[in-house]
């Protein structure tokens, strides 16, 4: 008779290693899942519920109620659906657009040589300050924008017969990587002034643009690490058979990197969905987001937790759902790379 404490193979764990594995994982879940619980738990109390509580179960230590939904959803409708329509055009924009520029870009490093001039990346760099200081100084920013590149234009051959110093592909993905180092709130304060002078302020498209340009670097991080492990000899036979790069990269490229890209999606729309500190000095009524009004919620009377948890929750559960759908391509997308031979 066989032994069933005996392992069958090396991979296989005996079965109290199982039982101490399985009591850990319905520890930590308990521990993860707590929180989201005690959010609905919240959303259906008084207000009287939460000065007494702390209650945990609905019918036997408190009565349930809808009295915090129906203010949130119905009372205050519009207060809330603008906000929340914001925070999904913003997200889904900046996430959509971040995905596509930082993709490319990534791929573009990952398959081509670029050996840019670092005299040439130094003229733009003075150019640009050249115009915000214009912009700043009161001049229209279409004539300052246009004065840039104009100056650029008539400077660029000059100096690149003269700059000897070049960049390498590593060399501009670490720039890239390294703009993750300043956190975007340092600089948001010569991006209030951008904007307001150039009548963006309290706008979406002022938070699409910041967001865009916060979340391109880790776009192009991820990316270009899954493109690196994608196999090239795939595209290279599609180029012997004579498609173009448009073709393999539509083609051939896009559908084995759709878990990327789906995981790389979902991480960049979380962070814009969840920004705070920027849109707190960017927004104010019109362009406002979701994390701003579950901060504001009543602040003047201190925090309500049961309003607090209802806006919590219409905010989360969208991602979640999203999340759980797109399970499958997230963790394809996490592990591709993982695992090198």
């Amino acid at each position: 008779m066989a032994n069933p404490l005996r392992r069958r193979s090396p991979l296989d764990i005996s079965p109290a290693a199982k039982l101490v594995s399985y009591v850990l994982l319905i520890g930590w879940s308990f521990i993860v899942l707590f929180p989201l619980y005690w959010l609905a738990v919240t959303s259906l109390k008084l207000p009287v519920d939460v000065d007494r509580g702390p209650f945990y179960l609905p019918f036997v230590d408190f009565q349930p109620t809808l009295a915090a939904w129906r203010n949130i959803l119905f009372e205050l409708g519009d207060d809330t659906l603008r906000p929340y329509v914001n925070t999904i055009v913003v997200g889904l924009s900046s996430a959509g657009l971040a995905l596509v520029l930082g993709s490319t870009a990534a791929y573009a490093l990952v398959r081509f040589t670029y050996r840019p001039r670092v005299g040439l990346i130094a003229l733009g760099a003075v150019c640009v300050a050249a115009a915000y200081g214009a912009i700043l100084g009161g001049v229209p920013w279409q004539l300052a924008a246009v004065s840039g590149v104009a100056v650029f234009a008539l400077l660029a051959q000059a100096v690149a017969r003269r700059s000897r110093g070049t960049l390498a592909n590593d060399d501009i993905a670490f720039w890239l990587i390294s703009q993750r180092i300043l956190p975007p709130i340092a600089i948001v304060i010569p991006l209030y002034v951008l904007f307001q002078q150039v009548g963006l302020l309290d706008t979406q498209l002022a938070l699409v643009l910041t967001y865009v340009a916060a979340n391109v670097p880790i776009v192009v991080w991820l990316m270009r690490d899954y493109f690196m492990a994608l196999p090239v000899e795939l595209e290279e036979a599609a180029a012997v058979d004579g498609a173009s790069v448009y073709r393999i990269v539509r083609s051939v490229v896009l559908p084995i990197a759709v878990p990327g890209l789906v995981a790389t999606f979902l991480i960049t729309l979380i962070f814009a969905w969840n920004e705070y500190l920027i849109a707190v000095v960017l927004s104010s009524a019109k362009a406002q987001t979701m994390p701003l009004l579950v901060a504001a919620q009543d602040a003047t009377r201190g925090p309500q937790w049961w309003a607090m948890s209802v806006l919590v929750l219409i905010m989360i559960v969208p991602v979640i759902i999203m999340a759980v759908v797109l399970e499958r391509y997230i963790s394809r997308g996490i592990l591709v790379g993982a695992v090198k031979g």
